[in-house]
């Protein structure tokens, strides 16, 4: 991600990381890629803005929206036939037989998060001057300005948690100067559609399947629309409405069409029929056109001033709970962002450059994690992609952890549950899989996994590298956020509800799964540490092996902690009892 301090893995490149002052990223020209686009998102709603004047493009995003459905049991009822040959193949020093038949212990791959969406705001200016465009970190709001044949043009846009809408407000120097056309799409199947003179509609409905952007199989299309499993993928709608006390406004389905006005507020509402990692989005799939148009309804009985008061007194109730500042961090410069990360890169001091980092990094937490949503995935909420990169899942081998490090240390604790949520499903799911996958009781879960709360080694079962795809200390790993939480809050339902159950079930698992070696110490076997090789005693670089050093550091760290836990729950049930 933002290249490992939150770590979103969105593969971000120079110019979106580049900073101004402390809390503000700004620029002199248009973005040309996504890559250096302005993320705004209320966890819910991501939008990345390209701000270009004649033709602004913004690519929209639903946490929800992902391919596929529920994670279907039975896939590979003989790979807990394969442990016992695996061990004795370790045990031998065998490790290409190992690796053999590792794959055989494998299910299938993840599942993919979707764009939902791209929305155009076609403008006809010549020749744009003192062009301008920001995200101000402080207030969570991106602005474009520009001039043409003596107007201004201001367009503001936000994403509104408290009244989970999309808000972008144009505007005009001069009265009546306001033309421009609304066009919307998606990538996936959709059908659009007006309503009333201002408003546009897209309906449509993401793949049953989509296979990682690295895994091309011959014998099937990477991207399947219709099933056999009898869920035929998600539904999604986003609606645009036009709103202006000036100018006149027509809709249809070519777009919406603005003429003559002097300030326009679009809203942007969405929705997806995810009703739960354990339900059928299709077929048991919540309303999406009821939850759609309540939020667009809502939001548009209140005026623009409204919306964004609540917008930023709901943020900053956030964001404003640390400050952070290095010496020297208010130097006044008049370099864009990204030419001051150039110069910061040639040696130039520049702490403030610093500061805005770390403040960045809570602003993308803020924007892509929120009580009772889904955790921030691979690239937070921003994809533009149908086969995102690693499918722009949740690679809880390192990088979700990484994106919720700073949760607790900035005092963002509250943005830590969709993570807790996501680990409570993966602990279900991983039930099913150390029975499956292992014979044994715990739950376990590997290196990825997605909104269904995958828990299984991937790989198509047997088409995965085990280096990667077989390490299976994920809940070990998961659950040192929830005893963070618990150290943090000192949280006695959080204690009992979520920490003490989850971890104790991610430990029975590796009780099971640890054996002696000749030593008597105990193991894990087969073992990896993820995406790393090492030279076996024939000189040739192996994957698999017994004990590594990743997973017994995380197996001390988390029977470490439910130890403490423990001692906590007995005092607690003592405390109650008297």
């Amino acid at each position: 991600m933002f290249q490992k301090l939150l770590t979103f893995s969105l593969l971000v490149t120079s110019s979106l990381i580049s900073y101004g002052q402390s809390e503000k990223l700004w620029y002199k020209a248009p973005a040309e890629i996504w890559t250096e686009a302005l993320p705004v998102g209320n966890g819910r709603i991501g939008g990345m803005i390209f701000g270009r004047p004649e033709q602004e493009l913004i690519q929209l995003n639903e946490s929800t929206l992902w391919s596929g459905g529920p994670v279907q049991p039975g896939v590979n009822p003989q790979a807990a036939s394969y442990l016992p040959q695996v061990r004795e193949a370790l045990a031998a020093e065998d490790y290409p037989k190992a690796v053999a038949l590792l794959k055989k212990m494998q299910g299938h791959y993840t599942q993919s998060y979707m764009p939902i969406g791209d929305l155009k705001i076609i403008q006809s200016v010549s020749s744009p001057q003192n062009y301008y465009r920001d995200l101000d970190i402080n207030q969570a709001l991106a602005t474009t300005r520009f001039t043409s044949n003596g107007v201004t043009y201001t367009r503001e846009i936000f994403t509104s948690a408290p009244d989970q809408v999309m808000v972008i407000r144009l505007k005009a120097s001069k009265p009546g100067a306001l033309s421009f056309d609304v066009q919307s799409s998606s990538p996936l199947r959709f059908s659009k559609s007006s309503r009333g003179t201002n408003e546009l509609v897209i309906h449509g409905k993401a793949p049953a399947q989509v296979d990682p952007n690295y895994y091309n199989s011959p014998s099937r299309k990477p991207i399947i629309y219709e099933d056999a499993s009898g869920c035929k993928g998600m539904r999604f709608q986003f609606q645009v409405r036009a709103l202006t006390k000036t100018g006149q406004v027509q809709a249809d389905t070519a777009g919406i069409h603005v003429k003559n006005a002097s300030e326009v507020v679009l809203l942007v509402s969405t929705a997806t029929s995810f009703n739960g990692f354990d339900k059928c989005p299709d077929s048991e799939g919540k309303d999406e056109k009821k939850l759609a148009d309540t939020y667009l309804n809502q939001a548009a009985s209140k005026a623009y001033e409204t919306l964004l008061a609540r917008h930023i007194a709901d943020y900053q109730k956030y964001y404003k709970r640390v400050t952070f500042q290095l010496n020297d961090s208010n130097t006044p410069s008049t370099l864009a962002s990204n030419e001051r990360l150039d110069a910061y890169s040639q040696g130039a001091k520049d702490p403030s450059l610093e500061t805005l980092y770390f403040n960045y990094g809570r602003y993308l937490l803020i924007s892509s994690s929120r009580p009772g949503g889904a955790a921030a995935n691979l690239q937070g909420i921003w994809n533009h992609h149908m086969r995102a990169p690693w499918s722009s899942n949740y690679t809880i081998n390192i990088n979700t952890q990484m994106n919720y490090w700073p949760a607790e240390v900035t005092n963002l604790s509250e943005l830590h549950q969709p993570l807790f949520e996501l680990t409570k499903n993966i602990s279900k799911t991983g039930v099913q899989t150390a029975k499956e996958y292992y014979n044994l009781p715990g739950w376990v879960a590997h290196h990825n996994s997605d909104i269904w709360a995958a828990s299984n080694a991937v790989g198509d079962v047997g088409d995965g590298d085990p280096m990667w795809a077989n390490w299976n200390e994920a809940a070990g790993w998961l659950s040192q956020h929830l005893w963070e939480h618990y150290a943090f809050t000192r949280d006695k339902k959080f204690l009992k509800e979520t920490a003490y159950p989850v971890m104790k079930g991610a430990a029975t698992f590796l009780l099971g799964y640890l054996i002696e070696d000749k030593d008597g110490y105990l193991i894990t076997s087969p073992s990896t540490s993820p995406e790393n090789s090492f030279i076996n005693s024939d000189g040739k670089r192996a994957y698999v092996t017994v004990g590594s050093t990743m997973d017994m550091s995380i197996i001390w760290d988390l029977f470490t902690n439910l130890i403490e836990l423990r001692k906590r729950w007995a005092l607690m049930q003592n405390s109650e009892r008297y």
